[in-house]
């Protein structure tokens, strides 16, 4: 769910403009724009190799970008160092120094900067009291779980009192319940610390989980911005729609307004302006596709496959000559004949691309 439903609100903070980077002649980022508000649950969202960690570390410090520039609160600071923007990166490797404390990890930025002792000490407990650590001052890295070493990690970042926190992967190599509770972890923390979070991942369910705003990204351009439950519910294309949970993606043919033609049959739909016959992609995800008796159906198929889930049986239907993903309380055994039927607002109905190589046009948050 997102965190803060009123960023169209809060000031810009960050903006990216006509970011281009390349590397040994790859084209990894191509002329991206991108606008990030305050206090914005902001995560850049795609598969490895789309150009989300350059990106970030573009944002960072770490690289710079071959044209374009990034402005932070009003001012251009492509050229400035890390160490010049109020901005503190977390990483996945979380780059503890081992021959250190905890304490001393955490106090290391601000010993850069000449703090005083006292002013030190009041920072370190306040930040392991913020990530639930009070009392781990003398231990070393060595000794705490993954968990708790990301934490520290966190720590010492939001003791340098940044604008935006940028995390680059950092429940990576966490196993799943600990990644699941660093998701609530982190929420809890920039609610608290009311700054802005960047966060990269490749996990949809992270970003779906955490975010104000996804950021989808593939093959260095923006595919599509908006809401989890935007994104989710209305794909702007068959990228999106397939790397954001899954999907039944169909290639059908728009009849006319509300009334779309997919795998030998008419449903109902409630889009229009995609005039008359016309191909389109359809996308209709697991849990929206409803199994009848083949009588009440709008077309007829067979359960070929089926798991249990836990929450749901999981079931593949063979119909028209397409295999149905189908996410059901309800248990079909396999080779049961069902119906299927779809109520027409869950069917998403999209243009194709004019090309292989078209993409989405980058929006403004």
């Amino acid at each position: 769910m997102g965190i803060n439903m009123d960023i169209k609100n809060n000031k810009l903070l960050i903006s990216l403009e006509n970011i281009s980077k390349s590397f040994d002649g790859q084209l990894i980022l191509d002329d991206l724009n991108l606008l990030i508000r305050e206090n914005e649950f902001v995560t850049l969202l795609g598969p490895s190799g789309c150009g989300k960690t350059t990106l970030l570390r573009i944002m960072g410090g770490f690289e710079t970008p071959d044209t374009g520039r990034v402005v932070f609160d009003g001012s251009d600071i492509t050229g400035l160092p890390p160490n010049k923007r109020q901005l503190n990166t977390v990483f996945q490797k979380y780059a503890l120094f081992t021959h250190m404390n905890i304490a001393e990890n955490i106090a290391f930025g601000l010993r850069i900067k000449n703090k005083p002792k006292a002013y030190i000490q009041d920072k370190i407990s306040y930040a392991l009291k913020l990530v639930n650590l009070a009392g781990f001052e003398k231990r070393m890295p060595d000794s705490l779980s993954g968990g708790q070493q990301q934490r520290i990690a966190i720590a010492r970042a939001i003791v340098n009192e940044p604008k935006v926190l940028l995390l680059d992967e950092p429940l990576g190599a966490l196993d799943l319940k600990l990644r699941q509770d660093m998701q609530y972890e982190l929420i809890r923390l920039k609610n608290e610390l009311g700054i802005t979070f960047i966060y990269v991942t490749h996990d949809q369910e992270e970003a779906l989980t955490m975010s104000d705003t996804i950021v989808v990204m593939n093959q260095g351009y923006i595919q599509q911005i908006g809401t989890p439950e935007g994104i989710y519910n209305e794909p702007e294309n068959a990228f999106v729609a397939d790397f954001i949970g899954e999907s039944n993606i169909i290639d059908a043919l728009m009849i006319e307004d509300k009334a779309v033609a997919l795998l030998g049959a008419q449903f109902a739909c409630v889009d229009t302006g995609f005039g008359k016959r016309k191909p389109v992609d359809v996308v209709i995800r697991p849990e929206d596709v409803e199994l009848v008796k083949p009588a009440e159906g709008t077309i007829q198929g067979v359960v070929s496959h089926l798991i249990f889930k836990g929450v749901h049986y999981e079931m593949e239907v063979t119909a028209n000559g397409f295999e149905w993903l189908v996410h059901s309380t309800g248990m079909f055994p396999v080779g049961t004949p069902v119906g299927i039927k779809v109520d027409p607002f869950n069917i998403q109905i999209m243009n194709k691309p004019a090309s292989e190589d078209e993409e989405a046009v980058s929006l403004e948050l």
